[in-house]
């Protein structure tokens, strides 16, 4: 098999050849850009070789075609056209991080000094309006700044949380022309495309840190808040919000064909490590009729599979995903409550392909040691990849802290499982 015949497999709930891996294709299913740096330095040796940053707001590398073979990693993706910071991937210029990390990061990717030692990162790299994120000292990272004026109840209009959404521009289209060009040039691969404003209530975008004067419900708790206190005003944001989306899908589907084999829909996170962060009544309320429509739409015209990525304890929403026509789930967080791999695979392995899950970010590949990063590979291989159904990936970006034998051992078990050793 390819790797795209491989992903297919997989996508069909049949047995691979070996496992199918994943890494860099999605803005969820990658490695930080020092990680890439050091792993790409120890397998190919170009010392002059610089990484990518093509995800600025979590620093994350860009696998290349090089190093993506060396690896043996089967799927590339496309991501929006804007980072979730406002810069675009062009204009790319030196940068060296503060662990001594060499990369390039975009044009527009502008920073200057925090107080407590850090960096601060503006919309669009305008450093002449506020801030928008803050990198800590000794971070890897940003976090969005909430910059929401004081709300007034009677004023709110739900148009102000839709400023970032609307249909696909000349540029975007210019965008997509270019990386649908890059897919076919690839065809050997399996490919992701990220859907561009699908993600209803993904906290990572509320506070909009790609925009320079964001209106509307912008604060982290105030937004979680809303959706109990205002659920009306929410509601009105997602209709409006599912409007473009499927125009805008319409628009991607007829441009990509069945270059495509996955869709990633949303990254709005519904599970804490210990339960869920919203009631199943008020999922099925709010969110699930907004996910039935983007995925009946691309079901109804595509082959494409659909994909969330919801963190933590989300076993009980699972049955609703499965309802509200996600073929994909990922991380797959097995740390969390009721999140058991065996469980899982049971219980929903004839109906979810399990996207990552397949190891430890929190402790195991970060703090455990080779051999223990090893067998649990290993071990997350036997439980997810019986009868396909399963992509490896880790159980969310690696972090640019991780030890690069760890990350090592996490290939090495992925090769000696694929030679059948």
């Amino acid at each position: 098999m390819n790797s795209r015949q491989r992903l297919q497999t997989v996508l069909e709930h049949r047995q691979p050849d070996r496992v199918c891996v994943d890494f860099g294709a999605t803005f969820v299913t990658g490695m930080h850009v020092s990680v890439v740096h050091r792993l790409r330095q120890r397998l190919l040796g170009d010392p002059a070789w610089r990484v990518k940053v093509n995800e600025p707001y979590q620093m994350l590398g860009e696998i290349d075609d090089e190093l993506r073979a060396a690896l043996g990693i089967d799927v590339i993706g496309v991501l929006p056209r804007k980072s979730i910071l406002g810069t675009q991937p062009r204009d790319w210029k030196p940068f060296t991080l503060p662990d001594g990390t060499p990369c390039l990061v975009p044009g527009a990717f502008n920073v200057t000094p925090a107080p407590d030692g850090g960096w601060y990162m503006y919309p669009e790299g305008d450093t002449t309006v506020a801030p928008s994120a803050h990198m800590p000292a000794g971070g890897y990272f940003f976090d969005a700044i909430v910059r929401q004026e004081p709300l007034e109840e009677d004023k709110l209009n739900p148009a102000d949380n839709l400023e970032e959404f609307g249909p696909l521009g000349r540029e975007d289209l210019a965008y997509f022309e270019t990386m649908k060009q890059w897919f076919a040039q690839r065809s050997e691969f399996g490919t992701t495309l990220v859907i561009p404003g699908a993600a209803f209530g993904d906290i990572a975008l509320v506070p909009a840190p790609f925009l320079k004067h964001p209106k509307g419900i912008r604060d982290i708790a105030e937004w979680y808040i809303s959706t109990k206190t205002r659920p009306a005003y929410v509601q009105a944001v997602f209709e409006k919000q599912c409007e473009f989306a499927l125009q805008n899908l319409n628009t991607l589907i007829d441009l990509f064909g069945d270059l495509v084999q996955v869709a990633l829909i949303t990254g709005t996170d519904f599970g804490t490590q210990h339960g869920l962060f919203i009631s199943v009544a008020d999922y099925r309320k709010l969110f699930k009729p907004f996910h039935q429509a983007v995925n009946d739409l691309i079901h109804r015209r595509t082959g494409w599979k659909t994909f969330i990525h919801s963190c933590g304890s989300v076993y009980r929403l699972i049955p609703e995903f499965i309802e509200a026509g996600f073929d994909i789930l990922n991380p797959v967080q097995c740390s969390a409550a009721e999140m058991d791999a065996v469980r899982l695979k049971r219980e929903f392995g004839k109906d979810l392909v399990f996207w990552g899950g397949g190891v430890d970010t929190q402790k195991t590949l970060a703090f455990g040691t080779p051999d223990q990063v090893y067998a649990e590979v290993r071990q997350r291989i036997e439980i997810f990849n019986v009868d396909g159904g399963f992509v490896f990936n880790a159980v969310h970006n690696i972090q640019g802290n991780t030890p690069i034998e760890n990350v090592e051992a996490m290939f090495r078990a992925l090769r000696d499982s694929a030679a059948g050793a």
